[in-house]
């Protein structure tokens, strides 16, 4: 699937979501298939799949970076691959989010480069572990968010906001009515984060 947005045309002032979606085995997903049917054709929300973008992991950097501009709310969404992301999502985060963009000196323009500042991110994650696994005396000895810190703290330096990570575990093992009801849970949560940047401009200005 190419990058889609079913609403884009609409509005273009309401606040828009990017889905940047990393599965390297996309059919064969039996979870994160589920939950990308859930919000695919909302509207001002992309979807955009890295492994049908870039099988050869050649990234157009230029056309990605003019994606993250043109939205507001940009989702990772990824299996859990050795505690961390899979291989390209972490290749496009290396170059995407590069030096004189996302963060430090912008040479032209001899100032900061912030250009993803004040937008948020937001990680929808599965794994394959129960939730129980992720703690101290459990297999994973640490909890999820421990293993997400690298995409918190990437956060703070290209000064977004970081929005507590939505998870799925157990995934493979989840029946198909309760993987459901959690799909349906990541899609009312995708919209109410939609709703909530709708309304941050007018509650920052009545705070000001």
């Amino acid at each position: 699937m190419q990058a889609t947005s079913a609403g884009a045309q609409k509005d273009s002032a309401a606040p828009r979501a990017l889905i940047v979606y990393a599965h390297p085995q996309h059919q064969h997903s039996y979870g994160n298939r589920e939950l990308l049917a859930a919000v695919q054709g909302l509207e001002q929300v992309t979807v955009h799949d890295l492994y049908e973008e870039y099988p050869d992991f050649h990234i157009d950097v230029a056309r990605e970076q003019e994606l993250l501009l043109s939205h507001d709310l940009i989702i990772f969404q990824f299996p859990l691959y050795w505690y961390s992301a899979p291989a390209l999502l972490k290749e496009w985060q290396d170059r995407v989010f590069d030096f004189g963009f996302a963060y430090g000196q912008n040479v032209q323009q001899e100032q900061q480069s912030q250009a993803l500042a004040g937008k948020a991110l937001w990680l929808a994650v599965t794994a394959g572990g129960p939730v129980n696994s992720f703690r101290e005396e459990g297999i994973s000895r640490r909890p999820l968010s421990d293993y997400l810190l690298p995409f918190e703290q990437s956060a703070a330096l290209c000064d977004m906001r970081y929005l507590e990570p939505f998870a799925v575990y157990r995934i493979r093992k989840l029946t198909k009515p309760y993987l459901q009801e959690r799909a349906e849970e990541y899609r009312a949560a995708l919209l109410q984060h939609l709703r909530d940047l709708n309304n941050r401009p007018s509650q920052e200005n009545a705070d000001a």
